[in-house]
C-alpha cells in the first residue's frame, strides 16, 4: 500500500481550476492500475489559495510519512522541496524548474523533485500577439502578474518577454502587480484609469485559481482579456493560449508510477510541452463586439460557443 500526497496551492471546493487538473492526474493512476485504498492511499492538502500555508501543510504531509509528493504548481513544489531534500517530488506544472532552482537540468534533474513544466520561452509573446489579432486598434494593454509567482530570474524573464513583444507590435504596456487575491480588485482599478484596450494575465499559480474572478471581472469592465491555460476561456475569458493543464498534470502519473517502482527523481527527465493549445470563446467574443478574424479561428484549437 503506497501513500501518494497531493499538495496544491488551490481550493478543496468548486470552482477551482486545478480540480481538472488532480482528476486528470487520478484518472492516469487509474489507468496504469492504481486504485484507491487497494494499492495506494492518496492524502490530499490545499491551500486555499494562501502560498504561505504551502510550508506547513508539506509537513504535515511528509510527517505522514507519504512514499511521494505530487506537488500542484511550482509554487507547492519549492514549498515541498524546502521541507525535505529526500521525498520524491512530482510536481505538475513547472514554470522554469532550472531557474526555480528545483532541478540541476533538465535531462537530469539531479535531486529529489522531477516531474512537467508549462511554461516556454515563447508563451506569453504569442499570446500578446494572439491577443492583438482579435482586438482591432489595439495601443494600450494590461498585463496583470504575480511578482512572487515563481523565482526573481523566470519573473523577470518573463516581464522581459511581454515587453520586447509590446514595443514590437507597438502597444503601450502597464504592468499591474497583485500579490495577493486581495489585490486583484484594486488592480482592476487601475487598469480601467488607463483605459486599457485589453488584459493579458500571465502565468502564476495565485492568478491560475482565482480565474473564475478575473474572468468575470474583465467582462464586467468589458475587457477582452486572454488567460495562460484553457481554464480562464472556460471561465468566461476571451481567450487563452498554453498548454493544457490537465495533459501535463496526467504525464504527472507516469512519473509517480516509475517511482513507486523504484526510480530515482534525479534519474527522470523533466517534461516539457510539445505544443500550446489556443481556445477562444465565441460567447465573450460576441458579448464584447468583436468579430474574431478567420485566421486566428483556423488556428484555434477549440472553439467555445
Amino acid at each position: 500500500m503506497h501513500r501518494i500526497g497531493i499538495l496544491s496551492p488551490g481550493r478543496s471546493e468548486l470552482p477551482d481550476p486545478t480540480a481538472n487538473m488532480l482528476n486528470a492526474f487520478l484518472h492516469g493512476l487509474y489507468e496504469l492500475g492504481y486504485r484507491q485504498a487497494q494499492n495506494i492511499v492518496i492524502e490530499r492538502r490545499y491551500a486555499e489559495g494562501s502560498p504561505n500555508r504551502l510550508p506547513e501543510l508539506a509537513a504535515d504531509l511528509i510527517g505522514g510519512n507519504v512514499d511521494v509528493i505530487v506537488a500542484v504548481s511550482t509554487t507547492a513544489a519549492r514549498a515541498a522541496k524546502q521541507e525535505s531534500g529526500t521525498i520524491p517530488i512530482v510536481a505538475i506544472g513547472m514554470a522554469d524548474p532550472v531557474a526555480d532552482e528545483l532541478v540541476v537540468s533538465l535531462a537530469r534533474p539531479g535531486g529529489n523533485v522531477t516531474g512537467t513544466a508549462f511554461v516556454g520561452p515563447e508563451l506569453v509573446a504569442k499570446s500578446l500577439q494572439l491577443l492583438h489579432e482579435i482586438v482591432p486598434r489595439l495601443s494600450r494593454v494590461a498585463a496583470l502578474w504575480h511578482p512572487n509567482a515563481y523565482s526573481k530570474r523566470t519573473m523577470a524573464n518573463i516581464v522581459s518577454q511581454i515587453e520586447v513583444a509590446a514595443s514590437g507590435l507597438r502597444v503601450r504596456l502597464q504592468l499591474v502587480p497583485a500579490l495577493s487575491p486581495e489585490d486583484i480588485a484594486g488592480a482592476f482599478k487601475a487598469m480601467t484609469r488607463e483605459h486599457v484596450d485589453a488584459l493579458i494575465v500571465t502565468p502564476s499559480p495565485m492568478l491560475f485559481g482565482e480565474y473564475p474572478r478575473i474572468a468575470s471581472m474583465a467582462a464586467s469592465n468589458r475587457l477582452p482579456a486572454m488567460g495562460a491555460a484553457r481554464e480562464f476561456a472556460d471561465f468566461g475569458g476571451l481567450m487563452s493560449y498554453g498548454a493544457n493543464q490537465p495533459g501535463v498534470a496526467r504525464q504527472a502519473a507516469t512519473y509517480v508510477d516509475k517511482i513507486l517502482k523504484g526510480a530515482k527523481p534525479a534519474e527522470l527527465p523533466v517534461e516539457q510541452p510539445s505544443r500550446y493549445e489556443l481556445v477562444l470563446n465565441l460567447n465573450a467574443a460576441k458579448a464584447l463586439g468583436l468579430t474574431v478574424p478567420p485566421t486566428l479561428l483556423a488556428q484555434a484549437d477549440e472553439l467555445i460557443e
